[in-house]
């Protein structure tokens, strides 16, 4: 009974016109401008993520693909992310490349929570959007040698750990996983290079030229 109350509320969400959940400032603006552009049908690629994803501006030409939009939002979890899938599952775009988890790690949340939620968003894609093409893009490496990001201390291995609960679950349910973690880290090490990060969170553009290869691998779809 509880799962078909979910769905119901998830079916219903997906229906609805506008965002009514409110996280920050910079969340709502977002929102609000997402809503403005519309765009999305059913030939859209959409980049759907937090600060990574946003940061990354233009995917559109870096993908060299016109009908790649940006829904990232600088400091998004999970749980935003789900709140604003009312904005895009509706109009079954083509896919979704997913980057979500790493907000998701503060408080000491252990790994397997963290992809637990990331999974839970997974399934919500999956059915508000049965048609939609799903990538789930890997959780990011993190360098924690400049000490800026205490929220994340200590969490340089959960991420490939996190990352490999996802990663198991996409195997099992026919969904891309991108591996993007390995191509950034030093050899046999979960570190983020220092040339590909200025705070050891967000990426340089080096690193973005690096997403981007593995992205472009996917759109022969």
């Amino acid at each position: 009974m509880i799962s078909a109350i979910c769905l119901s509320l998830s079916t219903l969400q997906a229906q609805a016109q506008h965002v009514e959940y409110r996280s920050t400032a910079h969340y709502n603006k977002r929102v609000a401008q997402f809503e403005r552009e519309g765009g999305i049908d059913e030939n859209t690629i959409v980049m759907m993520g937090n600060s990574l994803t946003e940061n990354g501006k233009d995917w559109a030409g870096r993908l060299g693909v016109p009908q790649v939009v940006n829904r990232g939002i600088i400091g998004d979890n999970t749980v935003g992310m789900t709140e604003r899938l009312c904005q895009i599952t509706p109009h079954r775009p083509k896919a979704i490349f997913l980057m979500a988890g790493i907000n998701d790690m503060v408080n000491d949340n252990p790994a397997i929570e963290v992809a637990g939620r990331v999974i839970n968003l997974i399934e919500t894609i999956r059915q508000q959007a049965p048609t939609t093409k799903l990538f789930v893009e890997s959780l990011l490496p993190i360098n924690e040698s400049n000490g800026r990001w205490r929220t994340l201390a200590g969490r340089t291995d959960d991420i490939p750990l996190t990352n490999m609960y996802i990663r198991a679950y996409c195997e099992s349910n026919g969904i891309t996983f991108v591996d993007i973690f390995h191509k950034m880290t030093y050899p046999n090490s979960n570190v983020l290079r220092e040339e590909l990060s200025s705070d050891g969170l967000h990426i340089t553009e080096a690193g973005y030229r690096i997403w981007e290869k593995e992205i472009k691998k996917q759109l022969n779809f």
